[in-house]
């Protein structure tokens, strides 16, 4: 979905013959969605996980170019903002205990990106959102010098010189930016899941429903300069800080390109793709050497690399991915979870929501008439907004409508649906226990990375100025998280 580009400026031409690349590209997938045989293969699980560098203080580290080249690691790739990385991980087969593995890789990479980081005067942080960013840190200077970041800068502010926050909270946030940098400031942990193009639109709708209960039990990103704002800030920053639109609340409005989504899908992925193709212009308008025909003719699986450009300009919290590699296949990017606290709670909460998924998919159709799309968007925002104190709109078990409950106490409900879904893919019993059992912890302790945060912040501040209290947090968050600790056992 990073895939770079070689210009940074288009014209009229460009955007023509892009948009009609996407028409061919949305054909070619239609024809292969409609083969039998397309995507078949074993489910497997992948991951993405974007980091911080700080330095010795604790501010960002502008050296994500140089970490990255002294780690000589093809898995560790460059991010929007100069003190951002991101770590691509090995995707696992779900008969290979995907979960432990996941989380085995992620502490083997992380040590060895702090070790090239420590050449540098850096350390590597995985946090929603870094505490001690300052305004300063954003700007036309911290942006990586690659040219796909340039040109997405540069045509996002084609459309809008300006840029607003307004984030409400105990401290409510307001301010305005002259470019998405902004957007750097959110780090995630985000899940590749392969899936049957049969079963997709079943286990999309299954994921998107149950988003908001993995979201509120693994928020982590409750402050942005100094202010305490949402238990997941990322949610409403991410889609302010590139929202180039002029809303107006009497007239109609252009979908947000960050958002939960248009409604429940209803026939399978070429739904969801033609979808972004439609509604919303390109951005990077860059048409490959070949075509899909070409491809084909050549014996080659489609690329449909102007389709998958497009999609990465497009950032559904729950989004579709095309991959043309072992013969061509879908996955389910799940982009709603905050990187950090640990190794240990990133990969328990991705148990969590496929198992939540899985366990639901089955009868999906039947639940789903009980929660109109509107409700599960509701859901999913106020889940960000107020974490495991947040309150749901949810059915009743074999009951008619809906009525508004604690997050908490349908988490508690839906375990065990959690663990009947992680079986039903073939996860072994003691992997299922080891990662479940750190979300009911969570809940016993009803703590979250971003209420430890919370309320260690308020604490540190009966002692000192906040500026020393958001630096004294974030090293006791960073001692905490290298012993690899889930949150819910984290001292106040």
């Amino acid at each position: 979905m990073g895939i770079d580009i070689n210009q940074t400026s288009f014209d009229a031409g460009d955007y023509q013959a892009f948009n009609n690349a996407l028409q061919l590209n949305l054909a070619a997938l239609g024809d292969l969605l409609a083969n039998p045989g397309f995507g078949a293969g074993p489910g497997s699980l992948g991951s993405e996980l974007e980091m911080y560098i700080v330095d010795a203080r604790g501010n960002p580290l502008f050296r994500n170019q140089e970490i990255c080249e002294a780690a000589q690691d093809p898995q560790l790739s460059l991010e929007l903002n100069r003190y951002n990385l991101e770590y691509n991980l090995t995707p696992y087969a779900l008969h290979n205990n995907p979960f432990a593995s996941t989380e085995q890789e992620m502490l083997e990479k992380l040590s060895a990106v702090r070790r090239v980081a420590a050449n540098f005067g850096g350390r590597i942080v995985p946090i929603g959102i870094l505490p001690t960013l300052r305004q300063s840190d954003f700007g036309a200077h911290c942006i990586t010098d690659r040219k796909r970041y340039h040109a997405l800068v540069s045509q996002l502010r084609r459309r809008s010189d300006r840029f607003r926050i307004d984030i409400d909270g105990e401290n409510p946030l307001q301010l305005e930016m002259a470019d998405i940098t902004l957007e750097g400031a959110n780090t995630s942990f985000q899940i590749h899941y392969r899936v049957q193009p049969a079963n997709f639109a079943d286990t999309f709708n299954a994921i998107q429903l149950m988003t908001p209960l993995a979201l509120a039990v693994g928020a982590n990103s409750p402050t942005l300069f100094g202010h305490k704002l949402w238990h997941e800030t990322r949610i409403p920053l991410f889609k302010q800080s590139i929202d180039t639109r002029q809303v107006d609340r009497y007239t109609w409005n252009v979908p947000a390109r960050v958002n939960f989504g248009q409604g429940w899908v209803r026939r399978g992925a070429l739904e969801l793709f033609t979808e972004v193709a439609r509604i919303y212009p390109p951005l990077l308008p860059v048409c490959a050497a070949s075509s899909p025909q070409g491809d084909i003719e050549a014996g080659r699986t489609p690329a449909l690399h102007e389709l998958r450009l497009h999609q990465s300009t497009v950032w559904l919290w729950n989004r579709p991915v095309y991959d043309d590699a072992g013969g061509g296949h879908l996955r389910i990017e799940m982009r709603a979870l905050p990187a950090g606290p640990t190794a240990l709670d990133m990969v328990a909460n991705a148990a969590f929501l496929i198992g939540l998924a899985e366990g639901v998919r089955a009868h999906i159709n039947s639940v789903l008439p009980a929660i109109p799309f509107g409700i599960a968007e509701y859901n999913f925002y106020r889940a960000a907004q107020f974490g495991l104190g947040a309150r749901l709109v949810w059915p009743d078990s074999g009951q008619s409508g809906y009525r508004e409950q604690s997050v908490c106490s349908i988490v508690e409900r839906l375990l065990p649906t959690a663990r009947q879904g992680l079986d039903s893919i073939g996860i072994a019993p003691d992997e299922a226990t080891r990662y479940l059992s750190v979300i009911e912890r969570r809940l016993q302790r009803q703590q979250t990375g971003a209420s430890w945060q919370l309320a260690r912040l308020a604490a540190l501040q009966q002692a000192m100025p906040l500026e020393a209290a958001l630096h004294r947090l974030l090293e006791e968050f960073i001692e905490h998280s290298m012993e690899n600790v889930p949150v819910s056992e984290w001292q106040l």
